[in-house]
C-alpha cells in the first residue's frame, strides 16, 4: 500500500514537471532570438527576422504557375517560314498570372476610378480619362457593319465578362500599374496600416497612393495626410501601458518590404512565361522529362474535343474558314462570332483560361527575329530599361504633381499619362549605377545583341574605321512624328518615304496567341508577332502577371514511385 502511494507521488511530480516544463517551453518560444546575435527579434524594431519564411499571398485574379525549363519556340509547321520561332531550350521562375483575360469590367472599374479621381471636366486632367480609354472605333471597317460592337462593346453589361480590346500596349502597362497600387492599398487596410474607407472616402487628385512611393517615404502618402497613414507597433500589438503606469509609446513604423504584406507588382507577362504558362507542358510530364510538345495549349492534334459529355465541341475561339467564325448556328462549335464570355472553353493544365482564342494577348518584349537563348536562358526578356527614382534638388524624393504630370505623346497623335500624382518620379540610371558592373553597362538595352553583325542596331557594310558613313540601320520602320504648334494645335507628319525595309523598331511589340479573327494555325502558344505599342486592334486584349517570392513551388515534394 505505502508503495503504491510512493509510485502514485512521482507520476504526479513527474506531470507537475512535464507541465512546467511545457509552459517554460511555450513561454520561451514567444520571445525569438535572432541567430545572428542572440538578441530576442520580437524586442526589436527590425520586421525582416520576425517575418522570417512568410509566404506570399496571390493576388486577386491570379493562378499560381510553377516554373521549370522548356522548350521555347519549335511549331510543328513554319508554313510563314519566317524563322522567328526557332526551338531554344529557356528555365522560367514561378510566377501568378490572371486566370483569364482583364474583362471590360475590370478595365471599366479602372475608368471609373480615374474619372472620379481626376475629372476630364478639369483642364489639367482632361488627358487622364481619354488615354486610358480604349479605342472603341477598332470594330469598324469599310466593307462591313459593325457599329454595334463600336458602341457597345465596351460598356454594355452583356458585355461586361469579355475581354476588353482596342487598347494599346501602353494603356495596359499603365492598367497593370493602377491595378498593383489599388491592391496593396485594400491589403494594408486589411492590415491596419492604413485607415479604414480611405481608398474610397479620402482618395482624390490631391490624396492618393502609391506603391512605391509609400515604400521610399510612406509619411508623403496621401498628401502627407498623418490620419490616413497609420503607426503601428513593431509587434502588430496594441500600446500597453509599463511598470509606471503609463502607456507605451506608439512606434513610428509603417509596412516595409520585410513586413511581408505587400505584393510585387502587377505587370505584362514576359513571352517565356506567356508561352510557357499556355504550353502547359507539366500535363504531359513523366518523371523529370515531357512527353512530347503540344501543338496546342491543350493535350492532342485537334481542334475539337474527345471527350464523351461534349465530343466534337471546339477547344476554343477562333476562325474556322473563310466566312466561318462560328460554326452553323443551333450547333455547338465555338459558340462564338467575335469574342466570347472569358471561362466558355475548358483550362489548360495550370488553370489558365483562354491562352488560345478569343483574342490574342500583349506581352511585354520588344519584338526581335531572334531569342538570343546564347545571351541569357534564365527569365529570358528583351525590354529592359532600367530606372531609379529622382532626387529633387532639395534632396528629397521628388513626387508627382498635377503640375508636372507626365504624358506620352502616340504616334498617332493620342496622348496617354505615363505617370499620376503621388507617384515617383523616374529617371535612368546612370554611371553611378552602372560602372564596372559585369552584368548591365546601360540604362536602356531594348538593342543588346539584337541579332545584326554588330550586335547593335547597325551593321557595317564596309571597313570598321571607315566611319559611320558605311553604316546602314538595320531597323530603318517608318518615324511618324507629331509636334505641337505655336496654337497648341497638334501638327501629325506622317513618313511616306519609300526607302523603308521593316517595320520592325524599338516600339514593336510581342503578342502572342491566337485570336478570334486567326485560324488554328496561330493558336499554337510558339507562335509570335509583332505590332506597335502604341496601336490597337479589335483582336488583342491582355492579362497580367506578378513575380513570385520565396520558394519555387507551394507544395512539398515527394520521391514518385
Amino acid at each position: 500500500m505505502k508503495v503504491n502511494k510512493i509510485v502514485a507521488l512521482q507520476v504526479m511530480m513527474s506531470i507537475v514537471l512535464m507541465l512546467g516544463t511545457a509552459s517554460c517551453s511555450k513561454k520561451s518560444s514567444s520571445s525569438r532570438a535572432s541567430r545572428a546575435t542572440g538578441w530576442d527579434v520580437d524586442s526589436q524594431n527590425g520586421t525582416s527576422a520576425r517575418n522570417a519564411g512568410k509566404k506570399q499571398q496571390a493576388g486577386p485574379g491570379l493562378v499560381f504557375v510553377e516554373g521549370g525549363t522548356f522548350t521555347m519556340g519549335k511549331v510543328q509547321d513554319d508554313v510563314m517560314h519566317d524563322w522567328n520561332n526557332t526551338p531554344t531550350q529557356q528555365h522560367v521562375q514561378s510566377f501568378y498570372m490572371d486566370e483569364t483575360e482583364v474583362t471590360n469590367g475590370m478595365y471599366l472599374e479602372y475608368l471609373e476610378w480615374l474619372k472620379k479621381v481626376f475629372p476630364p471636366t478639369e483642364e489639367s486632367y482632361k488627358n487622364i480619362y481619354a488615354g486610358a480609354s480604349p479605342d472603341t472605333l477598332v470594330w469598324r471597317n469599310r466593307l462591313g457593319y459593325n457599329e454595334t460592337m463600336t458602341n457597345n462593346y465596351l460598356r454594355h453589361p452583356a458585355y461586361a465578362n469579355y475581354p476588353v480590346v482596342g487598347v494599346n500596349w501602353i494603356q495596359a502597362v499603365e492598367f497593370s500599374k493602377w491595378r498593383t497600387d489599388r491592391v496593396n492599398e485594400a491589403v494594408l487596410e486589411k492590415e491596419r496600416y492604413i485607415k479604414r474607407g480611405a481608398k474610397t472616402q479620402d482618395v482624390s487628385a490631391e490624396s492618393l497612393f502609391s506603391t512605391e512611393a509609400y515604400l521610399a517615404s510612406p509619411s508623403t502618402s496621401y498628401g502627407g495626410n498623418e490620419e490616413i497613414v497609420l503607426k503601428k507597433s513593431p509587434t502588430g500589438r496594441r500600446p500597453r501601458k509599463g511598470k509606471d503606469g503609463a502607456v507605451e509609446e506608439q512606434k513610428n513604423v509603417y509596412a516595409q518590404r520585410s513586413s511581408g504584406v505587400i505584393l510585387p507588382e502587377y505587370r505584362l507577362p514576359t513571352e517565356a512565361e506567356w508561352e510557357y504558362a499556355a504550353a502547359a507542358d507539366v500535363g504531359q510530364r513523366e518523371y523529370n522529362i515531357y512527353k512530347g510538345q503540344k501543338k496546342y495549349p491543350w493535350s492532342g492534334d485537334y481542334t475539337r474535343s474527345a471527350k464523351r459529355k461534349n465530343r466534337g465541341d471546339q477547344l476554343a475561339n477562333f476562325k474556322q474558314g473563310n466566312g466561318d467564325y462560328g460554326g452553323i448556328a443551333g450547333w455547338s462549335d465555338d459558340g462564338a462570332d467575335i469574342t466570347n464570355n472569358v471561362k466558355s472553353y475548358p483550362a489548360n493544365d495550370f488553370g489558365l483560361y483562354d491562352m488560345a482564342g478569343n483574342v490574342a494577348e500583349w506581352v511585354a518584349d520588344v519584338y526581335r527575329p531572334i531569342i538570343d537563348n546564347e545571351a541569357n536562358d534564365f527569365n529570358y526578356f528583351r525590354g529592359n530599361q532600367y530606372a531609379k527614382n529622382k532626387i529633387g534638388k532639395d534632396g528629397k524624393l521628388e513626387i508627382i504633381t498635377k503640375d508636372n504630370i507626365q504624358y506620352h505623346t502616340l504616334s498617332n497623335g493620342k496622348v496617354v499619362a505615363t505617370n499620376l500624382p503621388g507617384e515617383i518620379a523616374r529617371v535612368p540610371v546612370d554611371e553611378n549605377e552602372t560602372y564596372l558592373r559585369q552584368n548591365f553597362s546601360k540604362s536602356d538595352n531594348i538593342n543588346y545583341r539584337d541579332g545584326d553583325k554588330q550586335s547593335s542596331r547597325y551593321y557595317d557594310f564596309g571597313d570598321s574605321e571607315s566611319g559611320d558613313s558605311t553604316k546602314v540601320a538595320m531597323y530603318n520602320s517608318p518615324i511618324h512624328n507629331v509636334t505641337t504648334d505655336s496654337l497648341g494645335k497638334m501638327v501629325r507628319k506622317y513618313d511616306s518615304s519609300s526607302k523603308r525595309t521593316t517595320l520592325i523598331n524599338d516600339n514593336a511589340r510581342v503578342y502572342k496567341g491566337g485570336s478570334w479573327r486567326d485560324r488554328a494555325y496561330w493558336l499554337d502558344p510558339a507562335q509570335r508577332r509583332y505590332f506597335p505599342q502604341d496601336m490597337a486592334t479589335d483582336y488583342i486584349g491582355f492579362r497580367c502577371a506578378m513575380s513570385r517570392v520565396g520558394a519555387k513551388t507551394e507544395r512539398r515534394k515527394s520521391p514518385r514511385n
